[in-house]
């Protein structure tokens, strides 16, 4: 045991005096070491920073003692091995059959190891897998569909086809609607060779028709059910805010029925100049199943009341089998522009010109329009086919008189859809764009002619008035009274039957 030096030396014993003396002997030669170590140290420097002093001899002495110390790691880290297994037995191939049947994993992984179980005494191979005895299916009639092809997709047997088409063609004249559902089921086959027979098939024919087709006694035999629809016409009014397309939407009118009208109203006034706070009146055809689904049909009555301007009141009626538009005083207006016989551009004017493939310049006496071949080709206006053939340079051509010493001409088509003596309406088809006669590529040629000289096609315009009068203006009137006079918004002549319609529509 020691004590603290301020209680002497002698007071720690022999042992602690002899150690002392000892110490103060031999303490100066290893403090001279540690100087010198320290001296040594500082002007040597082992460890320099590689990042600061590149390229002189510090950097390269610290370089040369990181490559020695990983050098070092390397050779004195431990080299590992893998450690030997025993190898598993090999089972014969009883035992493996024994140790198939008892596991698990084909019922775990729905067999996805590719392995089975084991068979027993008790299995016995099929001949052939069973099948099931039905198959319940869900098609649907596609766009541009009929319900014939819509069945065959479906698996349907040809003669099961004609089957149905023959018991439901009289329900389904006008095709049935895209869209339409057709719960199928078929039945088990008498052999594998054979189709499955129709069992069941339920779908709806019209709005106002379910038809239900089933297999009694080999044979199929149709149930017709009906649907109460009811026709009201649908009548929405508002008023104009920024966009009157926008206002009529979001007051409940149908897309469809919006359109119309806006083409309606075209014809009488400019669009952009509908103000805000002007009125609109919009009636249309409307049918409303009992189960809820609708039919959107005809725009039937326009109307548009303007603060500052004419006030529109337009009714659709049908005079001499032709349907038209009708002013409220009973007369009917019908525009047809000389501009746009095909749907294009115009491509060359009316004038002189320098011929593309002549070479020189002549009375070019028509305009062209840009189509691409194929493309339909309308009647301007009414009138009758006065010449339909091949015509020299206009190649296959059609010429047609109008009547008041005016007939317009179509050049070039690739075919002709109409026959000389033929009567033609406004915007009938009578032949299509092509390329014949002198033509450098797919376009129409429209030629105006009056008194049987050639005129510029752009400056005149047919004008088609019709006059109601007498007992027909009197039922006009009636029609337009009972259109005003309906209440906006859905009627729900349902829940006045004692049944329960669909919710009302927002006005």
């Amino acid at each position: 045991m020691f004590q603290d030096h301020q209680l002497g030396l002698q007071q720690g014993g022999a042992t602690a005096s002899l150690w002392a003396t000892e110490s103060l002997n031999r303490s100066p030669e290893p403090q001279d070491w540690r100087a010198r170590l320290r001296e040594w140290a500082d002007e040597v420097e082992l460890v320099p920073d590689l990042g600061q002093r590149i390229g002189s001899r510090t950097w390269f002495r610290g370089l040369f003692t990181c490559f020695g110390l990983c050098a070092m790691a390397l050779y004195l880290s431990p080299a590992f091995e893998p450690v030997p297994g025993a190898p598993g037995p090999v089972l014969s191939d009883a035992h493996y059959d024994e140790v198939r049947s008892q596991m698990i994993t084909p019922l775990a992984l729905g067999a996805d190891s590719g392995r089975h179980m084991g068979s027993t005494d008790a299995v016995q191979p099929l001949r052939e897998t069973p099948e099931r005895p039905q198959i319940e299916l869900n098609a649907q009639v596609g766009s541009s569909d009929t319900l014939a092809r819509a069945l065959s997709r479906a698996g349907v047997s040809g003669n099961d086809v004609s089957t149905v088409m023959g018991l439901v063609g009289g329900d389904i004249d006008g095709g049935v609607k895209p869209g339409t559902r057709l719960d199928i089921i078929l039945g088990r086959r008498a052999s594998r060779d054979r189709p499955r027979p129709l069992d069941r098939l339920a779908f709806r024919a019209r709005l106002d028709l379910s038809v239900e087709l089933t297999r009694n006694g080999g044979l199929l035999s149709a149930r017709r059910i009906p649907i109460r629809v009811d026709d009201t016409p649908l009548r929405i009014q508002g008023v104009v805010g920024d966009s009157i397309y926008r206002s009529a939407r979001a007051a409940g009118a149908p897309p469809r029925a919006v359109q119309a009208f806006l083409r309606v109203i075209a014809q009488q006034v400019d669009l952009g100049g509908i103000a805000a706070g002007d009125r609109y009146d919009i009636v249309t055809e409307y049918r409303r199943a009992e189960t809820g689904d609708v039919e959107v049909g005809d725009l039937l009555y326009a109307g548009l009341k303007r603060g500052r301007g004419k006030s529109i009141d337009m009714l659709k009626w049908t005079k001499d089998g032709r349907t038209e538009w009708f002013e409220a005083s009973g007369v009917g207006e019908r525009r047809g522009v000389l501009s746009s016989p095909v749907s294009g551009r115009m491509s060359s004017g009316f004038g002189m010109r320098r011929h593309p493939i002549l070479g020189y310049t002549r009375m070019h006496a028509g305009i062209d329009f840009a189509a691409r071949y194929g493309s339909p080709i309308y009647a301007v206006t009414d009138g009758v086919v006065a010449y339909a053939g091949r015509h020299g340079g206009h190649g296959n051509y059609v010429r047609i008189q109008h009547g008041g010493g005016l007939a317009t001409g179509y050049a070039h088509m690739s075919r002709i859809a109409a026959v000389p003596g033929q009567r033609v309406r406004r915007g009938q088809v009578i032949g299509y764009v092509g390329s014949t006669g002198l033509s450098t590529g797919p376009h129409l040629h429209y030629e105006l002619y009056r008194n049987g000289a050639t005129v510029n096609p752009l400056s005149v315009r047919f004008t088609t008035t019709a006059q109601l009068a007498g007992a027909e203006l009197a039922a006009f009137r009636a029609k337009l009274a009972q259109y005003r006079q309906l209440r906006v918004g859905l009627h729900d002549n349902f829940a006045q039957a004692g049944g329960a319609g669909p919710a009302a529509k927002g006005k």
